[in-house]
């Protein structure tokens, strides 16, 4: 088996920004607009990673943490204060043209298409742009029609698509020059629930039968659980977890949840090894530290004094856990 190839590394990578420094007070910011004053805010700080050929890699952290200007230096968008950094072997902002030319990004609420000019007619001016041969162009085009349901859209000019629409087709024009990475910022954003188990079964696609590496950064951490292995948690732009949703978990709490249906309602439940916290009807909800009760034991003990019409484990949402990290950091 060969080894895994880094075709992401970032080294010590450090950025600040100069942002004008607003003053309290009426006659205060009537001086600021004489005299204007400025203060540091730091977006990256020493931060370091590499990601390997083929990985999905969550990317993530609250407002303000560090992802966008991460992104946007990987695409060679910035320049970074100090630190080094590699996409498939090339400093981007040294070599922008060869490294854009292998990547494809997704910026969120930013389109790269022409807002006055239909779908069709934006995917065409890409493909020029990349230089994309017509035979690899259209194969890729009727590809990502089909995948991502494109064909009522093409004609259609971008301004008057729906946020759900539009996302769908950045997207696709992200993918027409057959990038080797893909950086994504909230690919999910805006869309229905049968529209977004699509989109992440076409990303899971292109990351396990196009091998494209992708660098996802989402709110939504249902997109981080159904999709990554691995996550980077980003906080005030530094580093503070890179590993797998598992390790975070016992990392940061090993509570798992036990869901009872009681075959009657109104029961209480009192075990010492667990913490019910909250019921609804029928349906309890316990917590539970495995180390001190394992689950089949637990269940047995409450199966032994109630009657169950149905139970099930599960761990508690990553939503949550990535809350605590937050929480422990501040």
């Amino acid at each position: 088996m060969l080894p895994a190839m880094s075709v992401l590394s970032v080294q010590a990578l450090s950025k600040q920004y100069r942002v004008p420094k607003r003053n309290k007070g009426f006659w205060k910011e009537i001086a600021g607009l004489l005299s204007r004053s400025h203060e540091t805010k730091i977006a990256l700080d020493k931060v370091s990673f590499s990601v390997n050929e083929g990985e999905l890699v969550g990317y993530i952290g609250p407002n303000g943490a560090g992802k966008s200007t991460t992104v946007k230096i990987l695409s060679g968008i910035l320049v970074p204060d100090s630190g080094g950094v590699t996409v498939l072997g090339k400093t981007p902002w040294q070599h922008r043209i060869e490294v854009v030319a292998q990547i494809g990004v997704v910026f969120g609420q930013r389109t790269q298409l022409w807002w006055d000019l239909q779908v069709i007619e934006s995917f065409e001016l890409l493909k020029a742009i990349y230089k994309v041969p017509d035979a690899e162009y259209k194969k890729t085009l009727s590809t990502l029609i089909d995948t991502l349901e494109l064909a009522p859209l093409l004609h259609v000019p971008v301004r008057l698509l729906s946020l759900g629409q539009r996302m769908r087709c950045d997207l696709a024009a992200s993918l027409l020059h057959s990038p080797k990475i893909l950086f994504l910022d909230e690919p999910t954003i805006g869309l229905d629930a049968v529209s977004k188990l699509a989109v992440r079964d076409f990303i899971r696609h292109l990351n396990k039968e196009k091998r494209v590496t992708i660098l996802l950064t989402t709110h939504d951490m249902d997109d981080i659980e159904a999709l990554c292995d691995r996550v980077i948690i980003l906080s005030d732009g530094k580093i503070d977890f890179d590993g797998s949703l598992n390790g975070l978990r016992k990392k940061i709490s090993p509570e798992r949840r036990l869901v009872i249906d009681l075959a009657k309602e109104g029961e209480t439940i009192a075990v010492k090894e667990a913490l019910v916290i909250r019921q609804e009807g029928h349906r309890v909800w316990l917590s539970f530290n495995p180390s001190h009760i394992t689950a089949p034991a637990l269940i047995a003990e409450i199966t032994s004094r109630h009657a169950v019409a149905d139970l099930f484990v599960e761990n508690i949402p990553i939503e949550e856990t990535i809350a605590k990290l937050y929480r422990n950091h501040r």
